[in-house]
């Protein structure tokens, strides 16, 4: 019976950390990836003064449902690779048609830390070349909090 009781403890503790582990692997880096700028609310704000375009990479139903005020959708959509920094962007789609000057100031966002929208929206257009991307990764959950203009 003894032997039992460890194997149940020692496969739910084996089961709890893989648990554990699969919910953090849902985390975005804290950290911006090469070639973007990792920004907090008062610098989108900053930055939306100077004219960069602000980039909602949620779905459009989200988007429809409210925004950051003058931001505009470029949903990152289909979303199927995994949510990991080392990502398969052939296997997503990101149209950037509505974001061709790749000089201009980008702040992309989405729904926190666990979407990882904004971060492969930005890794992919500083892959592509883009100079000035900025990733807000507390994205809009963070903005309404702060009462900070949305539409």
């Amino acid at each position: 019976m003894n032997m039992f009781k460890r194997l149940f403890l020692n496969t739910a503790g084996l089961a709890f950390l893989a648990a554990a582990g699969g919910a953090l692997a849902q985390e975005t880096p804290t950290a911006a990836p090469a070639g973007v700028k990792l920004v907090e609310a008062k610098d989108v704000q900053a930055l939306q003064a100077k004219g960069a375009v602000l980039i909602d990479t949620r779905k459009a139903n989200e988007y429809a449902d409210g925004t950051i005020k003058g931001a505009i959708s470029v949903p990152y959509d289909p979303e199927k690779s995994a949510k990991d920094a080392g990502f398969d962007a052939a296997q997503d789609k990101y149209d950037m048609g509505k974001i061709a000057d790749k000089a201009k100031d980008y702040v992309l966002f989405c729904n926190s830390g666990t979407c990882w929208k904004s971060y492969k929206a930005a890794v992919v257009m500083a892959k592509a070349g883009y100079k000035n991307v900025h990733w807000y990764r507390n994205g809009f959950p963070d903005w309404k909090a702060r009462k900070l203009p949305t539409e």
